[in-house]
């Protein structure tokens, strides 16, 4: 009846049949490819994210123009209020590089130019001291069918020291992994500088973000700037509230084996970590474009988010099943490796269905690439059993048969998209999407949704936010912070609306 948020279907004016408002409700595909064609060119070495922080919309005479989000411009009411908090942030910064990149942040809210915001994040992934982080601004472009426009963000973060500590050592071996990745070789980073890792626990998160929340956020996103450094976070706070609230019920029933559920019970909350952080430390960070090719939101347009998630997560899975993270005493054995295989290909061809309806293609991009990446392996590994897909007593389960050749199969994929990433292959990486990411076997989700239904477990979880109380003295200055939780999640919706609603 209604139009989707975001419509990614072949052969359709994705931006004309989405209902997302970043673009005007007479603004085409083509308008918008017309618009920055001249701004996005591949000879320029260092690209602003052009559309990133505006609406694109059509004047009375037909023109085209960009409605900018800024102080004054479009939202301004309440970016001025982020601008006002900002402020008082840089008041406090803990140290010289974050006051920088702070100022630099309320600059860019109040103008919008999004020169400054290059220059925020230049100054940001160098700000890699004391205890407190974040994530703030028109980010992700995921919900965006020309993958330009970015969504509002914010994750306030207070570093894990005792966690960092332990994971710090696959930043400090970036270079290693890189070198030895198989990549073609023409596609590596010669000098891999300024990664960074931490373990983090979120102290509070909006706009898109909230209440369903990353487990990991690897930024910048400018290819540009990664080259010159970047900042990994897991959300560590968030990863073990997921896995506590999970439960075995969903392994118990989709897993083929007692084998494979031990390997889970074991090893699953590890193996589910480190493969966050093997995908944001060095997954998003590795690899090069060609000399002369564009953003890939320029030359993959609709495909490149899934295609840089599929990219980031074959990374991962590649190495976690390398004997080096045991060497660097990240993890105990292969065990860990094998339990996030299961659940990768487990969730890629079955689980994550829970999500859709019945009949539906998947849309979401984080989706599309976990099926993607494993209906690819089960396919290309049919004529050598890697994966065997199993009926037994009604029920379908899909059970590795040999996990190093799955892990050779993982390597031949991720070579294939960097190079659809580095050269710019349009009809290639469509051809990968839309064959393997996108079509969904409807005896298996049928099936799936029966299986699951029983379980009751729901298939999203969101969070409520901690309320965080001031404590004052007898003169008003703050002495201490309360941490409160609140246990009804549609009253602090109602509250946030209440105190937080600058758009009316």
């Amino acid at each position: 009846m209604d139009a989707k948020r975001v419509e990614q279907s072949d052969g359709t004016d994705n931006v004309l049949a989405s209902a997302v408002n970043f673009h005007g409700p007479d603004v085409t595909t083509a308008d918008v490819k017309k618009f920055y064609e001249a701004k996005m060119t591949s000879e320029d070495p260092k690209p602003l994210e052009w559309g990133l922080n505006s609406r694109l919309e059509k004047g009375p005479d037909g023109k085209l123009f960009e409605n900018v989000w800024k102080s004054g411009g479009m939202y301004g009411a309440a970016i001025d209020k982020i601008i006002f908090w900002l402020e008082k942030a840089v008041t406090v910064a803990e140290n010289e590089p974050q006051k920088k990149a702070l100022t630099i942040l309320v600059d860019y809210f109040k103008t919008g130019d999004l020169k400054k915001w290059a220059d925020f994040n230049l100054a940001w992934v160098k700000a890699t001291e004391g205890d407190v982080d974040y994530i703030i601004g028109f980010v992700e472009v995921y919900h965006d069918p020309m993958s330009q426009r970015g969504s509002y963000e914010s994750i306030v973060q207070i570093t894990d020291f005792e966690a960092s500590e332990r994971m710090k050592v696959l930043g400090e071996n970036a270079q290693w992994f890189e070198d030895n990745s198989p990549l073609l070789p023409e596609h590596k980073k010669k000098d891999v500088v300024g990664v960074t890792y931490k373990v983090v626990n979120t102290a509070g998160e909006s706009g898109d973000a909230s209440p369903a929340t990353p487990i990991g956020v690897n930024l910048p996103n400018s290819n540009w700037i990664r080259e010159l450094g970047s900042k990994s976070v897991s959300l560590g706070n968030i990863e073990d509230a997921y896995s506590k609230a999970s439960g075995p019920g969903l392994t118990d029933e989709f897993a083929h084996d007692d084998e494979e559920k031990k390997l889970s019970k074991e090893h699953g909350d590890l193996s589910g970590k480190l493969h966050t952080a093997l995908h944001e430390v060095l997954g998003h960070a590795s690899g090069v474009l060609e000399p002369g090719v564009a953003e890939p939101s320029v030359t993959l347009p609709g495909y490149s988010s899934t295609l840089e998630e599929a990219r980031a997560d074959l990374f991962a899975l590649y190495y976690i099943l390398d004997p080096k993270l045991i060497e660097l005493k990240v993890m105990p054995s292969l065990d860990v490796a094998k339990a996030e295989y299961d659940s990768y290909i487990r969730n890629g061809l079955m689980l994550q269905l829970r999500r859709i309806k019945p009949g539906k293609n998947i849309e979401e991009a984080h989706m599309r690439n976990r099926q993607l990446v494993a209906l690819w392996a089960y396919e290309m590994g049919k004529k050598d059993n890697v994966i065997e897909k199993v009926t037994r007593d009604g029920k379908t389960y899909f059970d590795i048969k040999d996990y190093d050749k799955l892990r050779v199969l993982f390597g031949d994929l991720l070579k294939e998209i960097q190079r659809i990433k580095s050269v710019g292959d349009a009809k290639a990486g469509k051809a990968l999407v839309e064959n393997y990411g996108v079509k969904v076997d409807p005896a298996i989700h049928k099936e799936v949704l029966a299986r699951s239904e029983k379980l009751n477990i729901a298939p999203y979880g969101g969070f409520i936010n901690p309320k965080l109380v001031p404590v004052t003295d007898a003169n008003g200055n703050i002495t201490d912070v309360k941490m409160e939780y609140p246990d009804d999640f549609t009253a602090q919706m109602l509250e946030y609306a209440k105190e937080f609603g600058f758009l009316k």
